[in-house]
Order: structure tokens, then C-alpha cells, then sequence
């Protein structure tokens, strides 16, 4: 879908009505999470790691007495380590990235007519 600039001149005033109501903005977006989809996506990402999975597969094999080889809290420990470290870094990550967008969104422009 192409994008269509009209200058404010007074004009073209339908034209600009019409086509500036299929376009949210003119604001850069280029962080990953939000607030309320941070935990979920994350995991969703995470758990597509055949690493991460093979380690969840571990722990939920452990819950049953019949085959647990290690304690149930041992076998937890190095995919929680590595789920929190990635989340941190993550997060920090995606916060950085929010800092930005919000420096450049909030900087003046020029704006260059004929």
C-alpha cells in the first residue's frame, strides 16, 4: 500500500480527509514489546528454542516419580537461569530501543515545500 503526502493547503482538503484516515501516524515504532505482552511473547520466543525446550521437556519429565533422576528443583535451575538472563537482557534491550524512538519522535523536523 503506497502512502500519500498532500500538502495543508487548503486544496486538496478532501482528498487529505480521505486518505489520512487509513494511517495511525507519523511516529517509529521499533520496539518489540509492550508492557502487557512482554511475559507472553517472550515465552512464546523462548520456547521456540529447541535448547529451551529440551530443557522444559526435562523438567516436566522429572515431575513424575518414575522416572525422576534429579530433584525436581535441580532440574528447574539452568532453565530458569538462562530464561531470566535472556528476559533481562530482553527487556533492557527493548527499553533502550523505547528511549529512542521516543528521542526521535519527539525531535523537530523540517518540513521542505515548493
Amino acid at each position: 500500500k503506497w502512502r500519500i503526502v498532500f500538502p495543508n493547503n487548503g486544496r486538496q482538503w478532501e482528498d487529505w480527509k480521505q486518505t489520512s484516515t487509513c494511517y495511525s501516524g507519523n511516529r517509529i515504532q521499533t520496539t518489540k514489546y509492550t508492557w502487557f505482552t512482554f511475559l507472553p511473547q517472550y515465552l512464546f520466543e523462548q520456547f521456540h528454542r529447541l535448547g529451551n525446550l529440551y530443557f522444559f521437556f526435562l523438567v516436566v519429565l522429572n515431575w513424575f516419580p518414575q522416572v525422576e533422576v534429579f530433584h525436581r528443583e535441580i532440574t528447574m535451575l539452568p532453565l530458569i537461569v538462562v530464561l531470566l538472563a535472556s528476559m533481562i537482557k530482553d527487556a533492557v534491550e527493548d527499553y533502550r530501543k523505547y528511549r529512542f524512538d521516543k528521542m526521535i519522535n519527539l525531535s523537530k523536523t523540517r518540513v521542505y515545500c515548493k
